[in-house]
């Protein structure tokens, strides 16, 4: 499956702005939500090829929204993929959880633009 719309979750304005204009610039179909909620509804109403989700959200925490979303009973979306993004160190156990639900974990500070392109594109030639 090809990745061509994405659901960005991130609060900060910044590296959101960023993630948005060059996954624009590089052909994506982006909508990007800056609450925890408002990111949450967007994935419950929309089918994305993949969400890009921040762990620290205002409202709602990321781990709360990928539980919500993908939970042992049911997957409401179970033709999207998920790329945890963050910058929070969490415990071990939390990593694993999130991890466990999602299809790919990042650090923030390690990712360019450039090389989220590369993944992206990678997790679009996996499926």
């Amino acid at each position: 499956m090809a990745i061509h719309t994405i659901l960005c979750i991130e609060d900060d304005r910044l590296i959101g702005e960023m993630y948005v204009r060059s996954l624009r610039k590089a052909g994506y179909e982006v909508d990007w939500m800056v609450s925890g909620n408002d990111g949450l509804v967007a994935a419950r109403n929309k089918p994305y090829d993949l969400i890009l989700l921040d762990v620290m959200l205002p409202e709602r925490r990321g781990s709360e929204i990928l539980s919500t979303l993908r939970s042992k009973n049911k997957d409401m979306i179970p033709n999207s993929k998920v790329l945890v993004l963050t910058n929070f160190e969490q415990d071990e156990e939390s990593r694993m959880a999130m991890e466990h639900h999602a299809d790919g974990y990042l650090i923030k500070a390690d990712i360019t633009p450039r090389k989220l392109i590369s993944i992206i594109e990678q997790m679009g030639d996996n499926s």
